[in-house]
């Protein structure tokens, strides 16, 4: 039988912090993802209740669009602390974190500009703006946001042997570390990346996200710690975990 909550059916997430196709709404991460509820109604009874606060804020809105890096807290929950991360398949994976990780998030460096009165500011991945930042930070570099003060607390530069997360392309999900960068004018910069079994990949820049200063993350990591293995290894871990009478039987 056909789902008749996916594809053209599927919530569309409201307008807000993040891309429409880079993003969850609300409903389908408390409903489809953590299994809080059985329908729509009970994820509007939840949230109308101000349990759920994205990035240490209340929201109320089912459709409210939650990203990559967000924290999602749900109030009357034990350990009920959430960050939004990607597996190495490139899809969303709801990665349980601790109460004193869940006060801060990353933010990647869109860009850098200066506003009106000559203020200086950078630009988040998020649609964060912040005001007089450190005058290190740069264009791919990542900062770690205070979530209650909004104020920069640390910044890892986009240097080489820094570890990063993709966030996009045919490698979305993985992690290793930079190895080089490649400049290329009126094109797209490309990066490096070697992850920890020793594979070598390449992406743009603009898909790179920095998570931690060396081998050391910043975040929490799901499950295989974004390390993508080949189709025989896949089927050889389905083969272990079949029993040897259903081997056998088969």
């Amino acid at each position: 039988m056909l789902d008749k909550l996916s594809g053209v059916f599927a919530p569309k997430p409201s307008a807000g912090p993040h891309k429409s196709r880079e993003c969850l709404p609300l409903v389908i991460l408390l409903r489809n993802r953590l299994r809080f509820a059985l329908t729509k109604r009970e994820v509007l009874t939840i949230l109308k209740q101000r349990l759920v606060r994205v990035d240490g804020k209340i929201r109320t809105d089912t459709k409210f669009p939650a990203g990559f890096m967000d924290v999602v807290a749900i109030d009357k929950v034990r350990d009920g602390n959430y960050r939004l991360l990607f597996d190495v398949k490139g899809r969303f994976v709801v990665q349980k974190i601790s109460a004193q990780e869940a006060k801060y998030k990353l933010g990647k460096v869109r860009s850098t500009k200066v506003g009106p009165n000559g203020v200086p500011q950078i630009y988040l991945h998020d649609g964060r703006n912040i005001r007089y930042p450190d005058p290190l930070i740069k264009v791919n570099d990542t900062v770690k946001v205070d979530l209650e003060t909004g104020k920069i607390t640390d910044f890892v530069k986009y240097d080489i042997g820094n570890l990063v997360m993709v966030t996009g392309g045919h490698n979305l999900g993985r992690v290793g570390l930079i190895t080089s960068k490649e400049k290329h004018p009126g094109s797209f910069d490309i990066t490096h990346i070697r992850d920890a079994a020793g594979h070598s990949f390449s992406t743009r820049t603009n898909n790179v996200f920095v998570i931690g200063k060396g081998t050391k993350s910043l975040v929490s990591l799901p499950w295989r710690k974004g390390i993508k293995r080949t189709i025989l290894q896949e089927a050889e871990s389905r083969l272990n975990k079949t029993s040897p009478n259903e081997r056998s039987t088969a």
